[in-house]
């Protein structure tokens, strides 16, 4: 990927509706799946984002509905975010300022790694790498705003 483009402020930047288009890789086995579907980033009473993600995750051929929400609240420091699961336990911290930002997660004996990278004003991009004793996958996504 060439240039990025700084985002001064994350959750102005998210805000609202953006097209999902999602690839699973295993690179042990060689499988491959797809998750195609929309993700909204919603206002939160007291201030952040509330992310609902929902589409169809299709893996070894077979299709199946798929959701997830995440809470994006704001950082420590103007302009960032601090992402959490739906129960509130932390995921990762979030700054995009330079338009790009590699965030660490452990869980459990894994450790995912993600790379966010922000093209324009209607482009980002996640790549998550997960390495552990069970996993070795990367997971690819591309969002479009959506009108």
């Amino acid at each position: 990927m060439g240039e990025f483009w700084p985002v001064p402020d994350v959750l102005a930047y998210l805000a609202g509706n953006w097209q999902v288009e999602r690839s699973v890789r295993d690179l042990a086995s060689g499988d491959e799946g797809r998750f195609d579907g929309t993700t909204d980033f919603q206002p939160l009473e007291g201030g952040g984002l509330l992310h609902v993600e929902s589409g169809t995750f299709v893996w070894q051929g077979v299709a199946r509905p798929a959701e997830r929400t995440l809470r994006f609240l704001p950082g420590a420091a103007p302009g960032t975010a601090d992402v959490r699961f739906a129960d509130g336990r932390p995921f990762h911290h979030l700054d995009l300022g330079s338009g790009r930002y590699i965030a660490d997660h452990p869980c459990a004996a894994d450790l995912y790694r993600g790379e966010f990278t922000v093209r324009d004003a209607g482009h980002w991009r996640t790549v998550w790498r997960v390495r552990g004793p069970a996993k070795d996958l990367v997971l690819t996504t591309h969002y479009t705003r959506g009108d």
